[in-house]
């Protein structure tokens, strides 16, 4: 895939919708092919890994700082190294899962957490990277994936909007020329209130980048929001059934609920359209159904119209009706029947 192509896919003429596999393999290459052919199914248009090891990404300690004591987290009390061995990809599992994804019309791509990762990445050709949200100010990996000369897509969690000057200005500056920032709130699930869906168009303004979002709340209302805000990119996590358990289930959308997303992103996108005041040929087609003047009573020559005998009713072959309170207490110039629509030639020219 050339760089062409991929910033067609990436900025295409529809929202381009990541299903982010991470840890819900649950340690089945065969479960991470079955997400594989149930996003496809669903509409995706990529499939998403993440390329680390337990020691690639953290160090086996047994100190405290190597603990997550957030009570509320759904990881609560899990040593890292421990977490990373449960959750990660083996690297061996990339090429079969890559392969089916594009066998299945997707395109398949990684995270790398260190340069080891993109070494091997680079090794199967991604098309492009995605920088995690907790890696986004690692200038280490910054460099490296930037020295690839590959398209970036780099979510923006946990961070300042000085962390994010600093890291693309790292990434423009060692060979990155496509970039596309993805808003994150990097808590698991996210809420709606924490979201802050009008940093889309700031941060498109700010970086003079395409922005997408990286979505961690429940559900696919703030998605489908994101895409009326300009967002070019929806990432979000999936899993075959939230019940079966996983590192990520209890956020990750399950295949019809992806389904759903994508359908509803792509009506997003369409219904923005542009700014426009002219009337669609069915609008026109509807304008003999609005209202106008009607004498509703019988009326004889010489009697007065008013309020009784004539009213705004639908459709519009009568006079309009800003010439109501005009034609009340005029005279009609002949007998006219209930139901007419009233023209000035029904109204003598007192």
């Amino acid at each position: 895939m050339n760089d062409s192509n991929v910033r067609d896919h990436l900025l295409g003429a529809r929202p381009f919708v990541i299903a982010e596999m991470s840890g819900n393999h649950n340690q089945s290459l065969e479960r991470a092919l079955e997400i594989v052919d149930a996003v496809a199914d669903a509409g995706a248009h990529a499939l998403k890994l993440q390329t680390y090891t337990p020691d690639t990404i953290t160090f086996n300690g047994a100190a405290e700082e190597f603990y997550i004591r957030d009570a509320k987290s759904l990881w609560a009390d899990k040593n890292l190294y421990k977490l990373y061995a449960e959750a990660y990809t083996p690297w061996e599992w990339h090429k079969p899962i890559f392969d089916h994804a594009q066998k299945r019309g997707m395109v398949a791509f990684s995270s790398p957490f260190d340069t080891t990762a993109v070494d091997f990445l680079e090794s199967l050709d991604v098309p492009f990277y995605k920088i995690a949200s907790f890696e986004n100010t690692d200038h280490i990996l910054l460099k490296k994936v930037a020295q690839t000369g590959k398209p970036v897509i780099m979510s923006t969690g946990v961070s300042s909007v000085a962390d994010l000057d600093e890291s693309v200005k790292v990434l423009r500056e060692h060979g990155c020329k496509d970039l596309i920032l993805l808003k994150c709130t990097s808590t698991y699930p996210a809420t709606p209130e924490t979201t802050n869906l009008l940093t889309i168009p700031h941060m498109r303004q700010l970086f003079d980048v395409p922005v997408g979002l990286s979505d961690h709340t429940m559900g696919i209302g703030a998605a489908v929001a994101a895409v009326a805000l300009g967002a070019v990119v929806i990432e979000k996590h999936v899993t075959l059934r939230r019940a079966d358990g996983g590192v990520d289930s209890a956020f990750s959308l399950e295949p019809d609920e992806l389904k759903s997303l994508v359908i509803e992103t792509e009506r997003a996108y369409l219904a923005m359209g542009q700014v426009n005041y002219t009337l669609t040929p069915k609008e026109c087609n509807s304008l003999q159904f609005k209202r106008s003047l009607y004498v509703v009573k019988d009326v004889k020559a010489g009697e007065a119209f008013t309020a009784e005998n004539v009213r705004s009713i639908r459709p519009a072959n009568g006079l309009h009706t800003r010439y109501y309170d005009d034609i009340l207490g005029k005279t009609a110039t002949t007998d006219i029947q209930a139901g007419t629509a009233l023209g000035w030639n029904l109204i003598a020219n007192e």
